[in-house]
């Protein structure tokens, strides 16, 4: 008897993890690479993924699909023949890409298991393909919750301490004039602040302690900072950043183009001169353009 054995590659997996310190922007990243991800790994892309063209004669699955494993996690999957490549979120900080093939010859290597270190080398070459493509996708503005964030109430020091809505003008306020701090190189005395206040808004009725209490909401959410030991204030990095994006969203975005939407939009024909003017009107084209898109 002529006996022999010999072993074969079934199925064969190959991946790489991108390995983040938090949780925060994986969900967010992965959602929206998902999105972007449907529409632009088209069949040809996937086809050179994996190395091969599409003619006449072929055979197998060819498809990006968005499959659903559970209620909260998505795995994005993109199909050649036999073979898929796929990207989810592992572990909560672990961002996975990773080939699947059930058909070693999709991948231009024979079945033996000697190939075994070319197989692992064409799954390398195809994941960093992949990964190059969604590259694009991952590149983007993804929505963070500041304004949800900043709105929620802290404890700080045994004292549960109210959040700061984006709709409180008393906040707004104050963060407009503490932002103008070269008139106070040594940060804002309290004193100092009731009194521009009340001058600039003409609020006779507005309290230094209501003052103190809106200080204290800035400070437990790490806007603002005393002046050493001085009880002066100024704000923090974080603070700018915070304080430039209530007012100008405020007064200078929200607020007008909420009005051009929803009670007066200017009239082109009378357009003044202003560069600040034609941008709010290819905003309005812009989010016009948005809703008919969401709307088809």
């Amino acid at each position: 008897m002529n006996l022999r054995r010999f072993y074969v590659i079934s199925q064969i997996e190959y991946c790489h993890n991108f390995i983040f310190r938090q949780n925060f922007p994986i969900r967010k990243l992965f959602q929206r690479s998902c999105e972007l991800g449907l529409f632009t790994l088209t069949a040809n892309k996937v086809s050179n993924m994996f190395g091969a063209r599409i003619s006449k004669g072929f055979k197998g699955k060819l498809q990006v699909v968005l499959e659903r494993l559970d209620q909260a996690h998505h795995t994005l999957r993109g199909y050649f023949k036999n073979s898929f490549v796929k990207q989810y979120e592992k572990f909560r900080t672990s961002f996975r890409m990773e080939i699947c093939t059930n058909n070693t010859p999709d991948l231009r290597v024979r079945k033996s298991l000697v190939n075994l270190p070319l197989v692992r080398q064409r799954s390398i070459e195809i994941l960093d393909r992949f990964a190059g493509l969604q590259a694009n996708a991952l590149n983007v503005h993804f929505d963070f919750p500041l304004f949800q964030r900043l709105a929620l109430p802290l404890t700080h020091r045994n004292t549960r301490i109210a959040g700061i809505k984006i709709h409180d003008t008393r906040m707004i306020r104050l963060m407009e004039t503490i932002m103008h701090a070269g008139t106070c190189l040594g940060g804002w005395s309290s004193a100092l602040l009731h009194k521009n206040i009340v001058a600039a808004y003409e609020l006779p009725a507005y309290t230094i302690n209501q003052l103190r209490y809106d200080l204290r909401k800035m400070q437990a959410h790490g806007l603002v900072e005393r002046d050493g030991k001085h009880y002066s204030y100024r704000l923090t990095e974080k603070g700018v950043k915070v304080a430039a994006m209530f007012v100008l969203f405020h007064k200078r975005l929200c607020g007008p183009l909420a009005n051009s939407l929803f009670h007066h939009r200017p009239d082109r024909l009378h357009l003044i001169d202003s560069t600040l003017e034609k941008a709010y009107h290819r905003a309005d084209d812009s989010i016009e353009q948005i809703v008919e898109l969401l709307a088809a």
